[in-house]
């Protein structure tokens, strides 16, 4: 931008002639010529005053153009900036939607097992219910009045038949068994108090050695029966254990249930956030189209202020030939002068000489005549007047000659010195243009 202004200033500017276009690049005073002759004096004051102003004028623009350079770096410079803070801030949502969709991975994996696991406890359960439902047992057989023991037993598992309906098919089983011995001892009880009605003839020995039997086997069956409430204590327990299992199993279904509407919860929620991502993900990339349109017009614009700058070096690029025309041209009448110069010093020398003859003439015509002398004298006088008049003449229009030859010769060594300036700076400008143009290049890379 900066060099486009520069340039857009530059051929704005009216054409100006050979003479002021030397004067305008002469901002240096001019040194002397190799011939060895004295410098003239400074240019008139108008010519110092144009030069001054327009030498003003030309450093601001310098000026201007540096400032432009300067503000053009700094806007590339603030465009990486923000490339860099785009890519991290992509950088930063890509890595966030990446840890989204790991986490819901990992929940959608969580919430499967739990699936699964829910499943399972559920046919458990289901598998528990089934076995738990009330299967028909037999009645119980009547137990005799003599049969203490039994009864005994009977009490025993009476309440405790509460139990038994919740559990598996093991605990059926176990009060089946129960239920098959108290049938065993009260039919043996009846067998022995049969087998006792006719032995009441028997002697008191018999009988009281049969009452000792009777003794014996009640007493076997009373071990007998102890054993089974202790069987049965061992089952009833178990069967606690089992409901406090089937009661924490069943607390544990209720924690996952409600973990798994949590999970869900937070599923959504993830969902939403992504959506919301995704949204603000479709407003940075407009954004950033937006941009990146932007960012195209500048360079549009760059180019076409580039190509005039070009434009603008082929001018300078033909004046500079006019110059160095010029110059040549210059050359070839300073050679002239050169001849001239000598030819007018080679007159001045037989001049001189002359003179000096005349003198001579003139002393000894005085000498020979006084008379003839005035006559003489006055013509030599008239026409050494003549003489010197001619020699004044040719020493001014020398003088003349001399002072623009040299102001020619500092006018073309500014003009000089002045191109090869405005060749350096092309330079710098043409290497900061090609460095813009590769930063612009790795800018657009890196977007």
């Amino acid at each position: 931008m900066s060099q486009s202004g520069a340039s857009s200033r530059l051929a704005g500017s009216p054409p100006l002639p050979g003479g002021s276009l030397l004067a305008l690049l002469a901002p240096e005073p001019s040194p002397s010529p190799p011939s060895g002759t004295p410098s003239p004096g400074p240019p008139p004051a108008l010519l110092e005053g144009d030069w001054e102003g327009r030498e003003e004028l030309r450093l601001r623009e310098l000026e201007e153009a540096r400032a432009r350079a300067a503000q053009m770096e700094k806007t590339m410079r603030w465009w990486s900036d923000c490339t860099a803070n785009w890519r991290e801030k992509w950088s930063k949502v890509r890595a966030e939607r990446n840890r989204a969709r790991e986490e819901v991975r990992q929940l959608r994996h969580r919430l499967e097992a739990l699936t699964k696991e829910l499943a399972s406890l559920r046919r458990d359960r289901d598998r528990d219910r089934d076995r738990d439902r009330p299967e028909e047992r037999p009645p119980p057989p009547p137990a005799s009045a003599g049969s203490p023991p039994a009864d005994g037993a009977e009490g025993d598992t009476g309440p405790e038949q509460e139990p038994v309906r919740d559990v598996g098919t093991e605990v059926p089983q176990k009060a089946k068994e129960l239920e098959l011995m108290e049938n065993i001892l009260t039919s043996k009880q009846e067998e022995s108090w049969e087998q006792r009605g006719p032995r009441a003839s028997f002697s008191r020995q018999e009988r009281s050695r049969l009452l000792w039997e009777d003794v014996s086997v009640v007493e076997e069956d009373a071990t007998k029966v102890t054993a089974l409430k202790l069987r049965l204590d061992e089952s009833q327990k178990v069967l606690l254990k089992e409901r406090e299992d089937k009661l924490a199993l069943s607390k544990n279904i209720e924690k996952l249930e409600g973990e798994l509407s949590q999970w869900k919860i937070k599923y959504e929620e993830l969902n939403k956030n992504k959506q919301e991502v995704m949204k603000q993900l479709n407003i940075l990339k407009e954004i950033h189209q937006d941009e990146l349109g932007r960012i195209s017009e500048d360079l549009e614009d760059e180019l076409g202020a580039r190509s005039s700058m070009d434009k603008k070096l082929a001018e300078l690029r033909a004046e500079m030939e006019r110059l160095q025309a010029e110059n040549a041209a210059e050359w070839g009448r300073r050679e002239r002068l050169e001849t001239e110069k000598l030819n007018l010093e080679r007159e001045n020398k037989k001049l001189r000489a002359q003179i000096e003859d005349l003198e001579e003439v003139l002393a000894r015509k005085r000498r020979q005549t006084a008379s003839a002398l005035d006559t003489d004298l006055k013509a030599i006088q008239a026409e050494l007047f003549e003489k010197n008049k001619e020699l004044a003449d040719l020493k001014h229009i020398h003088t003349k000659l001399k002072k623009q030859y040299q102001e020619k010769m500092a006018e073309l060594a500014h003009a000089n010195r002045r191109v090869e300036q405005h060749e350096g700076e092309v330079k710098k400008l043409r290497l900061r243009v090609e460095e813009l143009k590769k930063e612009l290049a790795q800018a657009e890379d890196e977007v």
